[in-house]
């Protein structure tokens, strides 16, 4: 659903950009997420998503999609830290591959990023509290809330193009054709979601936010009335328990392979919004992309024959790219966490 240049007007597009810098709010937010456990985890989800995306799926005749990732990254590290993950794999996008224009950038962090992610963990949290407290539940929350996500963000992107569409089309055959192919989507993205929550859940579900706390207080009835049972001296885990380092390294794995080889069998037809443009002409004033001369362009290496190579090489390359700079951005809001709060300022006065 990445908006190219030229579907959006410039004022309404500037517009979007401001709301988009709102993200900066985030900042605050993923501070008190990004913890021990968080922090390592957030720039490997970023890396992951980017991968998947590349991996578009069939969904109807002629017709593809791919993960969008607000609902895998708010679950996997919050929400505030995964609407950071899901705009550093734009930006990425943006200017190295040439993929969601430089101008809509500010459209498509809006929409891929803040709507989706927000209306996924509303969906989940809610969720979450009415079902059981098993681990079941929080797979199937996950499943739910990345289903509801895509449609939500193909009536956001109606919403911004009843505003300042470029072109004349009826907004009432936009939202239809927006919202059926998506919410065919959103069932591929339900899965990709679920599998990878459920995947990491089974290993190690002290690194999943919205599963932190699954287990409900022990109870004891004392004089007829129930009461909260003293929590149980906790063992220390060993050290093979407690360190990411594994994980970490199965997902980087993992997001290598899908990009560097799997992404070559991906579907070729266009995805959702592709789609929808092209029968509706939504398309008909887009414009070429400002980095369509990045060596990267199109997911593809400049001076490499061989399509499965070029393909795979750029697909590593952006995991790469994208593992570092949003590792970076994550420790750097770490950091900033510590240092607050060893500040003399935060610190107690003595009496």
């Amino acid at each position: 659903m990445h908006v190219p240049d030229g579907f959006i007007n410039a004022p309404v597009s500037a517009v979007a950009g401001v709301v988009a810098g709102a993200v900066a709010v985030s900042l605050r937010g993923a501070r008190r997420e990004l913890d021990e456990r968080i922090a390592p985890l957030a720039g490997l989800v970023a890396a992951f998503i980017f991968a998947v995306q590349m991996l578009n799926f069939p969904v109807a005749a002629g017709t593809s999609g791919h993960l969008l990732g607000g609902a895998l990254a708010a679950i996997l590290v919050g929400p505030y830290t995964g609407v950071l993950c899901v705009s550093v794999v734009l930006l990425m996008q943006g200017i190295l591959f040439a993929d969601g224009g430089l101008t809509a950038l500010g459209v498509n962090i809006t929409i891929m990023a803040v709507v989706t992610t927000v209306v996924a963990y509303v969906v989940f949290r809610g969720l979450v509290r009415v079902l059981p407290r098993t681990r079941r539940s929080v797979t199937v929350s996950a499943f739910v809330a990345a289903l509801l996500s895509v449609p939500a963000a193909a009536v956001a992107f109606t919403l911004v193009y009843a505003v300042g569409g470029t072109t004349d089309v009826p907004l009432s055959s936009v939202l239809t054709a927006m919202v059926g192919v998506h919410t065919l989507i959103g069932i591929g993205e339900a899965a990709i979601t679920a599998a990878t929550v459920g995947a990491v859940i089974a290993v190690r579900p002290d690194l999943v936010y919205g599963a932190r706390g699954l287990t409900a207080p022990l109870k004891l009835r004392v004089n007829g009335e129930l009461v909260d049972a003293p929590a149980p001296e906790a063992a220390p885990a060993p050290v093979a328990a407690r360190s990411t380092r594994k994980v970490l390294l199965a997902g980087l794995g993992v997001s290598l392979l899908l990009a560097g080889v799997v992404s070559f069998y991906a579907s070729a037809d266009p995805d959702g919004l592709e789609k929808v443009a092209a029968d509706k002409g939504i398309d008909a004033e887009v414009e070429d992309h400002a980095a369509a001369g990045s060596p990267l362009a199109d997911y593809g290496v400049e001076g490499l024959t061989d399509a499965r190579l070029s393909g795979g090489l750029a697909g590593v390359i952006g995991v790469g790219v994208t593992v570092v700079a949003g590792t970076g951005v994550f420790w750097a809001v770490r950091k900033r966490r510590t240092n607050e709060a060893t500040s003399p300022s935060s610190l107690p006065e003595n009496v």
